[in-house]
């Protein structure tokens, strides 16, 4: 099993709305490298559940995969955010996967105590500059980020 980290805006799809639905589909990645992290998913895979572009910007529970990656409709929605005028039925670059609520963290693990854990120094999401919405997390930095929630 692989582990992972997503970025969602809380008011678009928080971790108490994936708990309230059970399942949902994650979709609107519009960066290939991070697309390429989403194909790489398996089913059974777990993620942190971040939420971010909020106030307070953290680690809100964990989820799983439920069904691996296929072509993500919205790009091909003309009403959708995510809408991709150069994509096709037949050539459809994006990517979504299905996924289902595990565990809430309360409190949330916020930014600022992630950066000060030196257990999680080259994680990407402490470091500056790294915007990506999805990336892999090493088994150390999942059980460190664990240790944090007990």
């Amino acid at each position: 099993m692989a582990y992972w980290l997503m970025k969602s805006e809380p008011d678009e799809l928080s971790v108490d709305d994936l708990k309230r639905l059970g399942e949902a589909r994650w979709d609107g990645v519009r960066n290939y490298q991070a697309r390429n992290f989403l194909r790489a998913m398996a089913v059974g895979d777990e993620f942190f559940f971040y939420h971010s572009s909020c106030p307070q910007p953290g680690i809100a529970g964990i989820a799983k995969i439920v069904a691996a990656a296929y072509p993500d409709p919205t790009a091909l929605d003309p009403q959708s955010h995510y809408h991709d005028a150069k994509a096709s039925a037949d050539k459809n670059p994006w990517s979504a996967v299905d996924v289902a609520h595990v565990r809430t963290f309360k409190p949330l693990l916020g930014l600022g105590l992630l950066k000060q854990q030196a257990a999680l120094e080259e994680m990407p999401l402490v470091q500056k500059g790294t915007r990506l919405s999805v990336m892999p997390v090493t088994a150390e930095q999942w059980a460190a980020i664990l240790a944090l929630a007990k």
